[in-house]
């Protein structure tokens, strides 16, 4: 009897894992067809075809063409882009709103993003306007109202009180 039992048992066992296996497949919204893709942000995701980033929707849309040689995640309504040694930034829609002329871009938070130019980070509004001109080696974005920046080799903060007066 007690032999019984543990065949039962076993029988058991493989027919309830056989049928996890078939639970364990997926179905794709979006078929495989990048070399390189992102986590979704505010609807939309970068993509790498060949050696350029694109945008994509949820419904695997192209909605900025593969053209970029870099690109970050959208983050209030706006993606920091890179074509050759130059970053700006494009809308949902993939058109240019603030010129490539940075040298490096992060992505905007609490309506500010930080940039680098010749050297020193500072940061822009959405409309592409200096904000806080470059002056650290290097700035990271806002948050509760403060941002890290690192001058002189040492980090500290900077609070967007001080300058929104």
């Amino acid at each position: 009897m007690y032999r019984y039992s543990i065949y039962i048992l076993i029988f058991s066992t493989l027919l309830l894992s056989s049928s996890d296996a078939q639970q364990g497949e997926v179905e794709y919204v979006i078929k495989p067809q990048f070399d390189d893709a992102w986590s979704f942000s505010e609807g939309l995701a970068k993509v790498n075809i060949g050696d350029k980033w694109g945008y994509i929707n949820k419904e695997g849309q192209v909605v900025a063409n593969p053209q970029f040689d870099d690109a970050r995640n959208f983050l209030e309504g706006l993606a920091a882009v890179e074509i050759g040694d130059k970053w700006g930034y494009i809308n949902k829609e993939g058109q240019v709103v603030i010129q490539l002329q940075f040298d490096d871009a992060r992505p905007f938070s609490e309506g500010l993003a930080p940039v680098e130019k010749d050297g020193k980070w500072g940061y822009i509004n959405k409309e592409g306007q200096w904000v806080i001109k470059p002056q650290f080696g290097y700035a990271r974005f806002f948050s509760d109202g403060l941002a890290p920046v690192k001058k002189d080799g040492k980090w500290g903060y900077i609070s967007k009180a001080s300058f929104e007066k």
